[in-house]
């Protein structure tokens, strides 16, 4: 069974090419439902202009299954837009904001 906080953990290893701050941090994911083994997740990006979106979903899906989930679904979204107030205070310490 997936933990949230092992699920949280594995997103903190995906990166904003961006921005040096891991996806967790920047407040891009708006959702995360665990159901067995399986994995919901609604986030949004930067801008909705991502030049990278594919690798970046691809490395979310990847690092979480590496903890063992079975099916990972991301659904993005744009609404709400992201905003620098999204960013945890870890995130907020290490751009210097």
């Amino acid at each position: 069974m997936l933990r949230k906080e092992d699920v949280i953990e594995a997103l903190k290893k995906c990166y904003d090419p961006e921005i040096p701050v891991n996806v967790y941090d920047l407040g891009l994911i708006y959702k995360l439902d665990i159901v067995g083994d399986n994995v919901s997740i609604v986030m949004t990006l930067t801008s909705p202009f991502c030049p990278i979106i594919d690798p970046l979903l691809d490395q979310i899906k990847e690092e979480i299954k590496k903890i063992g989930a079975e099916k990972v679904d991301i659904d993005l979204t744009f609404d709400p837009p992201w905003n620098k107030d999204m960013m945890s205070e870890e995130a907020r310490e290490e751009l210097g904001l």
